[in-house]
């Protein structure tokens, strides 16, 4: 579900770029073979393993996060503790309210205005900006996820990354059961 705080740096130099976000649509991905359920795929124990590329391809930051899920009625909560290469820590709590349709609403606390998501067939895409601090200032960063589950409870996430509408670079992550 995504880290971003600890990307600002790199996400500074890449304000000018311009880009386009996946054309992707969750109709394309109905008829899949797998079927993915949010919260069946996050309660328990999950470890991801991610980049940030900037808006020229070159990878920044990478990173490794482990997630515990509970389910509690309809409501999942992630708690997503970041390790980055650099050593630097970080953690990131999301409250998602599950809304029944595949469809999903979710906040943490940087996250200003509640997030949204949609899945289908073996796709989830999850839309939220970030409030990011950036030197004395914060920024205000939009995240387009989409989610792949493949087999073996493989879950691909590419996660494109825009500040005022434009693409300033790329997270990818892989999640492993």
């Amino acid at each position: 579900m995504g880290q971003s705080r600890r990307i600002a740096p790199f996400l500074m130099a890449a304000a000018t770029a311009t880009g386009c976000a996946s054309s992707s649509t969750l109709e394309q991905f109905e008829s899949a073979p797998r079927q993915f359920v949010l919260e069946d795929y996050f309660e328990g124990e999950t470890t991801a393993y991610g980049l940030f590329e900037d808006r020229f391809g070159k990878v920044r930051r990478q990173f490794k996060v482990d997630i515990t899920g509970v389910v509690d009625g309809n409501r999942l909560t992630l708690t997503e503790k970041f390790v980055y290469d650099d050593g630097e820590l970080d953690t990131r709590i999301w409250e998602i309210d599950i809304l029944g349709g595949g469809k999903y609403r979710g906040t943490a606390g940087d996250v200003p205005v509640p997030a949204e998501g949609q899945a289908n067939g073996n796709a989830f895409n999850w839309k939220y900006k970030v409030d990011l601090k950036v030197g004395g200032s914060v920024w205000n960063v939009g995240f387009d996820d989409w989610m792949f589950l493949m087999p073996d409870d493989v879950l691909l996430n590419r996660a494109y990354v825009t500040r005022y509408g434009i693409e300033i670079g790329q997270v990818t992550i892989a999640f492993k059961k």
